[in-house]
């Protein structure tokens, strides 16, 4: 009985491996509705999740690997009377929004546990920034994620004249931070609105209206470069971005420490061991655990961290979104 137990726990040991560690030609749950051979490259459509021609649709897809329990589990206390954003945030607005991305490799990419590392780490920005944790919150600081969606008390209407020709700003609008990854000043919301093809310069109020728009916004920042010649947070993390000489010579490595690099800049990094870059880290470590990738999947210090890194864009250099 004793051996039977035994072979029971190595069974159900090997299934949980296997889960986190196969690869994109592991057998999924959806197979693919099309698929064609395109110059030597396998491409693949997978229902609506992945609707575009793609060799990335040919792998799992977001929602093999995070379900609505899971969300429920990354975002516990989301839905809590002391949140300020109840009833916003959901699974469905999530994965409405990631399938426009992921055809382009957004969750997509790699095998199935950089798929799930990938998404660990949008939601671990996302998490930290939108967070009502603190250090005796109910269920741990972390655990407090899409707790806002909006800047409670801004302190200013973020309108930047600079870009008066380009972006203006719509007499009685408010370019506060609003967002799963906050949007701030007139120039960010003309730029994502284009992008998105939304009108956010004359309705920033949108994402904070809308979290399928919301998180297409985040998700936007997290595949497209803040500008020309630099790397994406996304092409970082999951390796597409080979460093120059200048990028390792400023300790820029692809990982999760650039992603912050890229996102926040000089406000997060290159400032030593400080808070406001641990507690993004804490939050990607946390999702890694609870997927069932494990912390230690997160990778070296170097990596993880962008403490000692030169940001790409200085404080004194505006980026094109911060």
């Amino acid at each position: 009985m004793g051996f039977l137990r035994i072979g029971i726990i190595l069974l159900i040991g090997i299934a949980i491996i296997g889960s986190v560690n196969g690869d994109e030609n592991e057998s999924f749950r959806k197979r693919p509705t099309i698929v064609k051979t395109v110059k030597g490259t396998k491409m693949c459509v997978k229902d609506w999740e992945c609707n575009k021609l793609s060799k990335f649709c040919c792998n799992l897809t977001i929602t093999d690997y995070l379900d609505t329990d899971q969300f429920e589990l990354l975002f516990a206390n989301r839905n809590s009377p002391v949140a300020h954003a109840v009833g916003f945030w959901d699974y469905g607005s999530f994965i409405n929004a990631a399938a426009l991305y992921q055809p382009l490799g957004f969750g997509t990419t790699g095998g199935k546990k950089m798929q799930m590392k990938e998404i660990a780490a949008f939601l671990g920005h996302v998490g930290s920034k939108t967070t009502c944790g603190y250090g005796v919150a109910t269920g741990g600081p972390l655990a407090w994620g899409l707790c806002y969606n909006k800047e409670m008390s801004p302190s200013q209407d973020y309108c930047d004249d600079y870009f008066k020709l380009t972006y203006p700003c719509t007499p009685g609008a408010q370019y506060y931070g609003r967002g799963a990854l906050p949007i701030y000043w007139n120039y960010n919301y003309g730029a994502i609105g284009e992008a998105l093809k939304l009108n956010l310069l004359d309705h920033p109020e949108y994402i904070e209206q809308n979290a399928t728009m919301a998180f297409q916004a985040a998700i936007w920042r997290w595949m497209n470069p803040m500008k020309k010649g630099q790397p994406s947070a996304h092409d970082a993390f999951v390796g597409n971005w080979k460093p120059t000489k200048n990028d390792t010579l400023s300790k820029r490595l692809p990982g999760f420490g650039t992603t912050m690099n890229i996102l926040y800049g000089d406000s997060v990094c290159g400032q030593g061991d400080v808070d406001a870059m641990n507690n993004i880290i804490s939050h990607f470590q946390y999702y890694l655990d609870l997927m069932g990738v494990g912390r230690e999947e997160a990778g070296p210090h170097e990596v993880l961290t962008c403490g000692d890194q030169k940001a790409f864009n200085p404080t004194a250099a505006p980026a094109a979104a911060s």
